[in-house]
């Protein structure tokens, strides 16, 4: 009963849906494109061999794109099929996997629909099924598990902001949880908020993230950035999310530290522009990555507008802030960073990332600022203090191979689960 007024409440919504669906078109006109996928509908691509896995937006399909390889490489015989939620996310598995073109299919999951989901099944015919994170869709878990389709969560995290939230819908949530053919959690805290909410069977395997190796021609372009622009200091504030390019704006341009390069990359693609607009009005000296020529002694701000290059921006900094740690967002992934060995400056709103930064600080990769201008000045402490720095880099590259690992765990699980499924 509750699922179905969860399915009704769905339907109701649906014009509301597309409007915010067109509505973020104007930014990013790629959301008009396979807009019958949304629904389920498209071109039949079934073979009866096709393993899928969902990741909705960019950071989980940088995550899963190891897992992706190991699937590829254990099951030679299958194709996999990859399917996001946003245009960036599914940009972002072109890149990554374009050298597996015939056998890498990607797709837009359809809305959690009844229909939509039979439709989208049908499709492709998965004989395995793999949830990135936290995405729960309580229809097309219950459709899969009629169909007696293997559908585990994988990489799952839930903070305890998210589990609060999830409580209050307990009656929809835990038996969608429970209907799971099983769950892999990033942490023992992760997996006791979802046994909490009826996930079994369960077991901890680590975070996918970190087995994410950057590649190697974004360090060398980092690198080569960094000999073009010499010896100046370079702090890159990464990842920001709506608001904070102004709070930290505030704060940093108030560092003295002779000839000091700020870099700055937005995380969302459509806000380059925006933030574009707030450098200049602030009066500000800067230049796009997506200009011709690099910065010059004279640019303050190197807004860094370009998909696909954070390796590269941290493989040039000295330092770097995280973004979505400023404001309540959560946090963005700190385990990119630490894997090409940038020291890291955390703000204090990492829920969504609470485990990798607990690890990041005790490890010594890391340090947590209160508030914005808490963080500039220690950045200027830690600029001006290279043995310091030094130190963190070290840090941080012996805590990202630290906790590698994960991907070969995920498939000795799912190996064992495939040898004993009838769709095998």
């Amino acid at each position: 009963m509750v699922r179905w007024l969860y399915t009704l409440l769905f339907y109701l919504a649906m014009p509301l849906v597309w409007l915010r669906l067109f509505w973020r078109a104007r930014r990013q006109p790629e959301y008009r494109q396979h807009l019958g996928e949304r629904l389920g509908y498209g071109r039949s691509a079934a073979d009866g061999a096709c393993l899928w896995l969902h990741a909705v937006s960019v950071g989980e399909t940088r995550a899963a794109a190891p897992l992706v390889e190991a699937l590829l490489a254990a099951y030679p015989g299958r194709r996999v099929l990859l399917t996001h939620m946003t245009p960036t996310g599914r940009a972002a598995a072109a890149e990554l996997l374009h050298r597996y073109p015939q056998r890498v299919l990607q797709a837009y999951l359809p809305y959690d629909l009844p229909g939509a989901c039979e439709r989208f099944l049908d499709r492709f015919q998965p004989t395995l099924g793999l949830l990135m994170e936290t995405e729960i869709w309580p229809n097309l878990i219950a459709i899969a598990k009629r169909r007696h389709l293997p559908l585990l969560l994988v990489n799952a995290r839930l903070s305890a902001r998210s589990q609060r939230g999830y409580l209050r819908l307990r009656a929809l949530i835990e038996p969608a949880l429970s209907s799971l053919t099983a769950v892999t959690a990033q942490s023992e805290a992760d997996a006791t908020r979802l046994r909490a909410l009826g996930a079994h069977p369960l077991v901890v395997v680590g975070n996918l993230k970190f087995d994410v190796t950057p590649a190697l021609e974004k360090l060398a372009l980092g690198k080569a950035w960094r000999q073009a622009i010499g010896k100046r200091p370079v702090l890159l504030v990464a990842s920001t999310r709506d608001g904070e390019e102004s709070i930290l704006l505030d704060a940093l341009t108030r560092l003295r530290i002779d000839d000091l390069l700020l870099v700055l990359v937005p995380r969302h693609p459509q806000r380059f522009d925006e933030v574009a607009q707030l450098l200049s009005h602030r009066g500000l000296r800067y230049c796009r990555r997506s200009a011709p020529a690099l910065p010059d002694a004279q640019t303050a701000v190197w807004l860094g507008d370009s998909m696909g290059e954070m390796a590269a921006y941290y493989s040039l900094a000295d330092l770097a802030l995280i973004g979505g740690s400023w404001l309540p967002f959560g946090g963005q992934n700190l385990i990119e960073a630490a894997a090409c060995s940038c020291p890291l400056l955390i703000g204090p709103h990492m829920f969504n990332f609470a485990q990798a930064s607990a690890d990041a600080l005790a490890a010594g990769a890391a340090c947590r600022a209160a508030d914005a201008s808490t963080a500039a000045r220690m950045a200027g402490e830690l600029l001006n203090d290279s043995a310091r720095l030094l130190a963190m880099r070290q840090a941080a590259q012996a805590f990202s191979r630290a906790h590698q690992g994960a991907t070969a765990r995920t498939v000795a699980l799912i190996d064992e689960l495939m040898s004993s499924s009838p769709r095998r």
